[in-house]
């Protein structure tokens, strides 16, 4: 088994899901992936099993029942890891809006400049996203600004939803306290291991839109993540649980 675990949600990425898994197999660095499928009605689970029979000791596969979010989902990942002996659970989209050639860039940044928690930054030098429209470039950028602005985290990606943490992060957020269930959970992680004091790294990545599939991006994922960032940093301030 390896130290390194990545978790990846699922909802209808059979068009992704093969070659997602192939790719971050294949890395120089041996990497062992949780897939979170939410019962996909395109039978995304289906294929996992199929290429477990392949990848039986580093593919594993968690069905919930219903489609219940993607911070629950990380959250069903994060426990998973825990209750094994993994010292490095990264997070990563089906959808190649992440380039798994970057998971050992996270992993580096953990060992070779201890940092608790790796972000795939987006922001960091400049703007460097592919295929997404402007309007969604600009509201992706100026959320990310907005969050710094209200959390006074020094963090130039803080929607980022690929990075690795080290299980120490994990183990010391209370993950049933975990508020929000769409993007706005990559934030309020993000804050908590702020809170905790624990060191945070920003990686350059280039982050591309993907190209096969749909977004699962919604209006109510934006309302969340703008107005529950305002609640969560009210309740830092009184001192609420991390």
């Amino acid at each position: 088994m390896s130290r390194r675990l990545v978790v990846i949600p699922t909802y209808n990425e059979i068009e992704n899901i093969e070659r997602i898994l192939r790719n971050v197999f294949s890395q120089r660095a041996s990497f062992d992936v949780l897939v979170v499928d939410d019962n996909s009605p395109d039978h995304t689970s289906e294929k996992v099993r199929e290429l477990q029979k392949e990848f039986s000791n580093q593919l594993f596969l968690e069905v919930r029942t219903q489609k219940s979010g993607l911070g629950t989902a990380y959250i069903h990942g994060f426990k998973w890891a825990l209750e094994r002996d993994y010292e490095f659970i990264f997070e990563m989209d089906a959808d190649f809006s992440h380039n798994p050639n970057d998971l050992i860039r996270l992993y580096n940044a953990c060992v070779k400049q201890d940092a608790a928690l790796a972000i795939g930054s987006r922001y960091v030098t400049g703007v460097n996203v592919v295929n997404w429209p402007m309007n969604r470039v600009l509201m992706s950028y100026f959320a990310s600004k907005y969050v710094k602005f209200i959390t006074r985290m020094q963090i130039q990606d803080t929607t980022a939803g690929f990075v690795c943490y080290r299980r120490e992060v994990l183990e010391k957020i209370n993950l049933n306290s975990i508020q929000f269930v769409g993007y706005a959970f990559q934030i309020e992680m993000k804050f908590k291991a702020y809170l905790l004091k624990f060191k945070i790294v920003e990686v350059p990545v280039i982050f591309t839109d993907r190209t096969k599939g749909e977004s699962k991006l919604s209006g109510n994922i934006i309302s969340e993540a703008v107005f529950g960032v305002i609640k969560m940093k009210l309740k830092s301030l009184f001192g609420k649980e991390i």
